[in-house]
């Protein structure tokens, strides 16, 4: 059979490209390497017996990181709405510095805990003694690395205890030998709000992320366990036009060298108790643990007394690490060495006839869950 697409990827760049091509009456085969379709967002049901003789739970884990879907596009928000209905999930991180405990993202809660300040204008005063210290310190230059760039942003106390080690041990690298570029903003809000997001919507999908996926391929032919570079003469002659979402280089069998990027791997366990953290998702900011933060999964989709019903939780350790060949890419290293190679293969993807290049691998660019839906959405549209 010939179809019109050869989808490589069945994440949310591919899945969705997949149900608007189909929209459209083309013909659509979506093949992916692992043995699940869904990309990142896939969620790998736990079973639990309930403690109040109902059915049994099922907790939802984030098999690859935890994946909050957030937007201020309403198009996109009715869209994924228009599958499966998404709950109030607010996502309201935690960071843990030695055992003592801040609300993130910085706002008037997290600079209560620091200081003991209470009105916003005591919080900017103290801020803005710590900037004015850093921004002496460069005698008129400006910043050259990350320390320097958050130091002068949110001052000493806040970079010590929230953002150094933790950015540390996400880079692999001493913030002073990372670019300023990369830390360019801090958010910091003067109110007492911990809703990490400012996007107007936010949630999880009801089900978990496999319901969204299912629903979006669903009448689409599919293989899993299949590796495009294995069968790629055979595969490619199965289509008129490839949408591709694998790593970039790859595609080019890595001619000008290969992209750098960050990995995570994952130790996850199940606890023996209703509510292990009390919380999603607590951040590790210190060198005293290894990893960069605890998921507890169940809290994406429980709440209140829900959470006491299920008697059991499974939490995730987030480990992050140098990507080798063999492991999974996560994030790119936007290094001047690094963007500059992905500008050389973002133009010899431009050269490729009957190629669509998209997502986060293909483009070599950190994505977002709805940016990658919307920007489907708008080539369907043009």
């Amino acid at each position: 059979m010939t179809y019109d697409y050869l989808i490589v990827g069945s994440g949310l760049f591919g899945a969705t490209f997949a149900y608007k091509a189909k929209e459209a009456g083309k013909t659509c085969l979506v093949i992916d390497k692992r043995s699940h379709l869904g990309g990142n967002v896939y969620c790998s049901p736990y079973p639990v017996a309930s403690t109040t003789g109902q059915a049994e739970h099922i907790i939802h884990v984030h098999t690859y990181g935890a994946h909050i879907f957030h937007t201020s596009n309403k198009e996109v928000w009715e869209f994924v709405n228009s599958f499966v209905p998404f709950n109030r999930y607010t996502n309201s991180p935690v960071a843990n510095y030695k055992g003592e405990l801040y609300n993130l993202p910085f706002n008037m809660n997290t600079f209560a805990q620091l200081w003991g300040v209470r009105t916003p204008a005591e919080a900017q005063a103290k801020i803005a003694e710590q900037r004015a210290e850093a921004v002496a310190a460069l005698n008129g230059r400006e910043p050259s690395n990350l320390e320097e760039q958050a130091l002068c942003l949110v001052g000493k106390d806040i970079f010590l205890k929230l953002i150094k080690e933790y950015t540390e041990k996400q880079w692999g690298r001493d913030c002073k030998d990372l670019p300023a570029f990369i830390i360019r903003r801090l958010p910091v809000r003067w109110v007492f709000d911990n809703n990490y997001f400012n996007d107007l919507y936010q949630g999880i999908p009801i089900g978990g992320y496999n319901v969204l996926i299912e629903k979006l391929l669903d009448g689409i032919d599919t293989r899993t366990d299949c590796d495009f570079f294995a069968h790629r003469e055979e595969l490619t002659g199965m289509a008129e036009k490839v949408v591709y979402t694998g790593p970039v280089d790859e595609y080019f069998d890595y001619r000008l060298g290969r992209l750098d990027w960050r990995t995570v791997s994952f130790k996850t366990r199940v606890e023996d108790t209703p509510n292990y953290q009390g919380n999603a998702v607590v951040n590790y900011t210190s060198h005293d643990v290894p990893y960069t933060r605890v998921i507890e999964h169940k809290h994406f989709e429980m709440f209140g007394q829900s959470v006491y019903d299920c008697p059991k939780t499974v939490v995730s350790e987030e480990y992050s690490t140098e990507y080798k060949p063999g492991m999974e890419q996560f994030y790119p290293v936007n290094d001047d060495r690094n963007n500059s190679l992905a500008d050389q293969y973002r133009a010899l993807a431009g050269q490729e006839k009957n190629v669509i290049f998209g997502g986060r691998l293909a483009e070599y660019k950190y994505y977002d869950m709805a940016p990658v839906i919307e920007k489907v959405l708008s080539l369907f549209a043009s």
